[in-house]
């Protein structure tokens, strides 16, 4: 089964409103899905990330000619709208293309500290990839909860109550005395 013209329109729409998107790579593990933000241009998702101060894209197993699933969200409700396989490209620094995704991608980024030399940056020290829809069928969202549970800490907040946290709670101020 192919994608359809209304598949297409829907990835690209979703994908257009929406602010992150969950890419997992190509080895599929749950493990390895992370929230990233995008920018939709010339039919692909693109992607900035594993420079300094930049979003983290080591791990997920993107890597150019690679494979990854995309889920988006809905703006409105927040739940999985769509998820669809993808292509991985890895953009040459200085290519056309390079030059035209980091120009919509700076439009994007929130809170630079260098905005003004950001391209250059990027050109040194990251990696920009364009995630194009696959053909084949959209991929079938998971269902139910895909909340993780949280790493152990000490840091934990389901302790008892201190014995004397209800006398503070329900004391009354005390009134000063004025001279």
């Amino acid at each position: 089964m192919t994608q359809t013209p209304m598949d297409r329109a829907l990835i690209e729409e979703a994908a257009k409103k929406s602010a992150l998107i969950w890419v997992r790579g190509a080895d599929g593990t749950r493990d390895t899905e992370r929230a990233l933000w995008h920018v939709w241009h010339e039919g692909a998702v693109c992607l900035v990330g594993d420079g300094p101060g930049e979003q983290p894209l080591s791990g997920l197993g993107l890597v150019d000619g690679g494979a990854a699933t995309v889920t988006v969200r809905s703006k409105d409700k927040g739940g999985r709208l769509v998820a669809w396989p993808a292509r991985v490209a890895e953009l040459a620094p200085g290519g056309e293309a390079w030059t035209a995704a980091v120009e919509e991608l700076k439009g994007k980024r929130l809170n630079a500290p260098d905005a003004e030399r950001i391209a250059e940056r990027w050109a040194r020290e990251c990696r920009v990839l364009r995630l194009e829809p696959a053909p084949g069928p959209l991929a079938e969202p998971p269902s139910g909860s895909l909340a993780a549970t949280p790493p152990p800490s000490p840091a934990i907040t389901r302790r008892p109550m201190p014995a004397a946290l209800p006398k503070l709670l329900t004391r009354r101020p005390r009134t000063r005395k004025r001279a």
